[in-house]
């Protein structure tokens, strides 16, 4: 059990204060304490339902019948509960502040024993995967309950290729602890500890503080601000790279084991995505480069008054912005409002976030960076985290989570197997919840500044979801390759970053010596190589789907709800047929990128 990572990090927080009063988490529908009866109660019966598991069924699998099969699968998702709860719960608390160790420590000891329990269940998808597909054809004809998991069984069933023996498997899943999940933590944990020095400010920053200063009206604090985060991943830059070579190597040595065809190839599975349909996304993508990213910097340096922009003016706020604080109760309200207006089931659903401790949305020593929806397990409920300083586009990280939220209660009813929605479609209403925000804060614009701040506002959002996210991902390709090739220094590293750059930003660009080496705070990178395709994936997904909304086709909100109780369910070509949407036509990207150009078309139109 792992968690999520959080959203890419466009605009960070520093400290809270003055926005309201800030929720906070209440994880007692979890557990009561670290120290609770029930914690120690269900480590114990996870340790002998994991055992008892492994001595009914493994070598048995190709003698069950389909009744006998289902109460298999069903004790092993009863299994998955267990086990996602107990790693939940100490997932959240440590999220809640990394700088504690006794929250470090229970988390790597609940961790340590989980996967220990847990090992004597690999033999599962090894032996499942060797069933005759006749006979599992046969059995799922037989049983209309044990059908409903095919969606979990071909998934599972994808990997057939590529698996390893049992006995390798199994050292592979006691591995794990000390090999990725240990740099994971050790990069989250250096992260968590950094300390950045900025001229007027009494006591150092941490990186959240210091990367919200990237979005300050003041350019001189931003450049400030930059150039502070370039010293402090130059001094760390030998540990990142080693981080990052690690990460690789493990990862190729694991994939030419299992004979995998390319780096990609887990994740595309993972995902259950086609490697053409990501590959169109991407094309799509850097083919609109020009008349997306570039256009709209250009136009950006023009109302900054700047012949040139530098790094640090990326996510600038525009000249005619007012500076504005939005409290807590009012992103709530406009939030809401826009969910209520879609549909009231959809703001009935979110309702309980606010009122039942399920958002922590303060700044605090320690707390995790950035932003996420984590769906705990299909028995319990989702928790959200944020790190509100009352900026506008916290209003929109908030719509973002919430619509995960909303997305992951719905999915729940499919049960534990068949509630996760692979990455490609987690985005949809989370990126869907934005637009619907966004939407009605447009239409409520007073004035032509207005509603040109809220239209640029969102390009950028837009921008920084879909561009950076593939050229993210190129980067990662690109990084990938060479380590296959042999060790990589940090100079070799931050030239694969550079390379990716001025040609997704474009030519309104100068890079500040030391921005070679901003690929080194990016947790996707170390926590899931190439998750950020995911996030394009969702925006372009969404366009095409807002469209369709926008086109006021009949029952869209019945349909929409309908693609989010699937979870997992249902492969994108089937959640998409209902709104006349396929992702494998190589138009269909294109749909979704015109509505970003459609939005600078309009920022253009404002200049004459």
């Amino acid at each position: 059990m792992t968690l999520p990572l959080p959203r890419p990090v466009f605009d960070a927080n520093a400290a809270s204060g003055g926005f309201g009063s800030l929720p906070e988490w209440d994880l007692s529908d979890l557990y009561a304490a670290p120290d609770a009866p029930e914690v120690a109660r269900d480590m114990e019966w996870l340790k002998t339902a994991c055992a008892d598991f492994a001595a009914d069924y493994e070598g048995k699998l190709a003698t069950l019948d389909a009744d006998a099969l289902l109460a298999c699968i069903l004790r092993y998702e009863e299994i998955d509960i267990v086990a996602g709860r107990l790693m939940s719960y100490a997932g959240l608390r440590y999220y809640q502040n990394t700088m504690d160790s006794e929250r470090a420590k229970f988390m790597a000891d609940k961790q340590d024993k989980v996967t220990d329990f847990t090992t004597p269940l690999v033999f599962f998808s090894l032996e499942f995967n060797r069933l005759e597909e006749s006979h599992l054809d046969g059995l799922l004809a037989a049983n209309a309950d044990l059908a409903r998991y095919k969606p979990v069984f071909d998934r599972m069933r994808a990997m057939r290729p590529y698996q390893l023996s049992d006995e390798l498997e199994k050292f592979l899943h006691d591995q794990s602890v000390v090999g990725a999940a240990a740099w994971n933590r050790l990069f989250d944990e250096t992260m968590a500890g950094l300390t950045f020095e900025l001229p007027g400010e009494e006591e150092p920053l941490n990186l959240e503080a210091t990367l919200n200063l990237l979005t300050d009206p003041d350019r001189a604090k931003r450049e400030a601000a930059a150039r502070a985060l370039a010293a402090v991943f130059d001094k760390h830059i030998k540990l990142f790279s080693r981080v990052h070579n690690t990460l690789a190597k493990e990862k190729e040595v694991h994939d030419r084991w299992r004979k995998m065809p390319t780096p990609q190839t887990g994740r595309h599975l993972a995902n259950h995505v086609e490697p053409e349909v990501v590959e169109a996304l991407r094309n799509a993508v850097v083919a609109a480069y020009p008349k997306l990213s570039h256009r709209y910097y250009r136009l950006k340096a023009k109302w900054m008054g700047l012949d040139r922009l530098q790094v640090w003016d990326r996510n600038a706020p525009l000249p005619l912005d007012a500076p504005k604080v939005v409290g807590w109760d009012e992103a709530r309200d406009t939030v809401m409002g826009a969910y209520a207006a879609f549909a009231p089931k959809m703001a009935e659903i979110a309702q309980p976030f606010f009122d039942k401790g399920w958002i922590d949305a303060g700044v605090k020593p320690g707390k995790a960076p950035g932003a996420f929806a984590h769906p705990t397990v299909s028995t319990v409920h989702p928790y959200v985290m944020l790190n509100y300083l009352g900026k506008p586009r916290d209003v929109m990280t908030l719509a973002h989570e919430l619509g995960h939220g909303v997305h992951q209660v719905l999915a729940a009813g499919q049960g534990e197997l068949l509630s996760s929605t692979p990455l490609t479609l987690a985005e949809t209403a989370s990126v869907f919840g934005e637009m619907l925000t966004f939407r009605r804060l447009l239409d409520a614009a007073q004035t032509k500044a207005e509603r040109k701040t809220l239209l640029a506002g969102k390009v950028e959002d837009m921008i920084n979801t879909v561009v950076r996210q593939i050229a993210f991902y190129d980067f990662e390709c690109k990084l990938h390759a060479a380590r296959a090739e042999g060790e990589l220094t940090p100079d070799d590293i931050n030239a694969l970053w550079m390379s990716i750059q001025a040609e997704s930003l474009g030519d309104a660009f100068d890079f500040m010596e030391g921005y070679e080496t901003f690929w080194a705070y990016i947790p996707h990178f170390v926590h899931s190589p190439f998750y950020v395709y995911a996030y394009a994936f969702g925006d372009g997904l969404v366009n095409a789907l807002y469209a369709v909304y926008a086109e006021g086709t009949p029952g869209f909100q019945e349909k929409y709800f309908d693609m989010l109780s699937a979870g997992g369910s249902k492969h994108h070509k089937e959640l998409l047929a209902p709104f006349g949407l396929d992702a494998s036509d190589p138009t269909f990207w294109d749909k979704g990128l015109s509505m970003i150009a459609g939005f600078i078309d309009e920022l253009e139109a404002m200049e004459d």
